[in-house]
């Protein structure tokens, strides 16, 4: 039997504490899930923008492009296409967000110059230049927003585990023991009270006689 359990004067005010300390931590625990829900729901809704923009930009980026195939030749096309350099500039760090780690990218655009000469194209190869670049932008912001937000989601997911773990186990036991060590302490005090008086009692009659 837990020591602890006893029906002592001691274990009641450290039952007592325990209850106030997992109280405590379920409110903090709830806190910070609605803190990360509200946080999730912004990046949902970013993502649902950066997304739609992205289809646009897209369409606009291959209708651009099938133009420009057909005015220059897609050979030309695919050669001039070979001349853009690998993008390097990314850099990850992280950042938090109640204990959650979530990714903060850092993109430096280079040049917006093209890397071919006006001189031997159309405006429709720069147009689909522009727009896939804006693309490639669009989707590294978009990367970030939902790693962040899958990230966010785990850890509200297991900020909910710890809640209903002390709101459904940890309390309610802690509860049952205060009253439980409170019911046989007052019990045992109704009990000392008693012999105390029949005690008292007993020695009156006596000194009495």
């Amino acid at each position: 039997m837990d020591p602890n359990t006893f029906p002592t004067k001691g274990n009641l005010i450290l039952a007592k504490n325990s209850l106030a300390l997992a109280r405590q931590g379920f409110d903090l625990m709830d806190k910070k899930r609605n803190i990360l829900i509200r946080e999730l729901m912004a990046l949902i809704s970013e993502a649902k923008g950066i997304q739609a923009e992205i289809d646009a930009t897209f369409t606009a980026a291959y209708s651009s492009l099938q133009k420009a195939n057909m005015e220059l030749g897609i050979s030309y096309v695919e050669e001039i296409s070979s001349t853009v350099p690998i993008e390097d500039s990314i850099r990850i760090k992280t950042r938090s967000i109640m204990g959650t780690e979530i990714p903060l990218v850092e993109f430096i655009p280079g040049s917006d110059m093209p890397t071919y000469a006006y001189y031997s194209t159309r405006e429709s190869l720069d147009r689909a230049y522009a727009a896939f670049r804006k693309v490639k932008e669009l989707t590294i912001k978009l990367s970030m927003v939902e790693n962040s937000a899958y990230r966010l989601a785990a850890n509200i997911k297991k900020t909910q585990k710890r809640a209903n773990a002390l709101k459904n186990i940890t309390i309610p036991a802690y509860e049952a023991l205060s009253k439980s060590i409170q019911e046989a302490l007052e019990e045992k005090e109704r009990e000392d009270f008693t012999r105390l008086k029949i005690i008292k009692r007993h020695k009156e009659q006596t000194s009495g006689r």
